[in-house]
């Protein structure tokens, strides 16, 4: 657990509960805060990763627990955005998105006991989904009712981008595992 990378990756992880706890201060800046928390995590995201490949210190904790970071972060903002009344149409999408996590989740976890995991390994549009994906939820999580528009504009308009780029990303896993499927594994 001494490379950087990991220390990023636990760091995220750690910042989950301190986000949520934020989120639900009673205090005016609570949202913009969390946001900025949540903005925070998103960059340890991208920093893991860029460190882990620069300084060669990949490992397989750090390939195990980053997507589970990743998974747990967005899967409690997106809970905690659905619960705000001020913010409709966010449900469906935050629920194919979440859905969307477990399916792959499990596949790559089975595609690796079957070990054809290189079969679903992570293609460059699900990068995207997951840039849109988190600039989605720091707008709708900075948003605030007697606000500035420009944030829930931008946040449903790449929820949405997110949500159809999930779906997509999501089929093309599904399709890179069809061989596995027919054989019966």
């Amino acid at each position: 657990m001494k490379s950087i990378p990991n220390i990023l990756t636990l760091t995220r992880i750690i910042l989950i509960p301190i986000f949520i706890i934020v989120f639900y201060l009673p205090i005016s800046a609570a949202h913009i805060i969390a946001a900025i928390i949540f903005a925070l995590a998103c960059a340890t995201d991208w920093w893991d990763g860029y460190l882990a490949r620069r300084l060669q210190q990949t490992t397989k904790l750090g390939a195990f627990l980053d997507p589970v970071a990743d998974k747990l972060i967005v899967a409690a903002a997106l809970i905690m955005i659905v619960s705000l009344s001020y913010l409709s149409y966010v449900l469906l999408p935050a629920m194919v998105i979440i859905g969307r996590e477990i399916v792959v989740s499990a596949l790559r976890e089975w595609m690796a006991e079957i070990g054809q995991r290189a079969h679903v390994a992570v293609v460059m549009i699900a990068k995207w989904k997951t840039l849109s994906q988190m600039l989605a939820i720091f707008c709708l999580l900075a948003y605030s009712p007697h606000g500035n528009y420009f944030f829930v504009i931008v946040g449903y308009v790449t929820l949405y981008a997110a949500t159809i780029l999930t779906l997509w990303t999501m089929c093309m896993y599904l399709y890179a595992a069809r061989k596995a499927f027919s054989e019966g594994h």
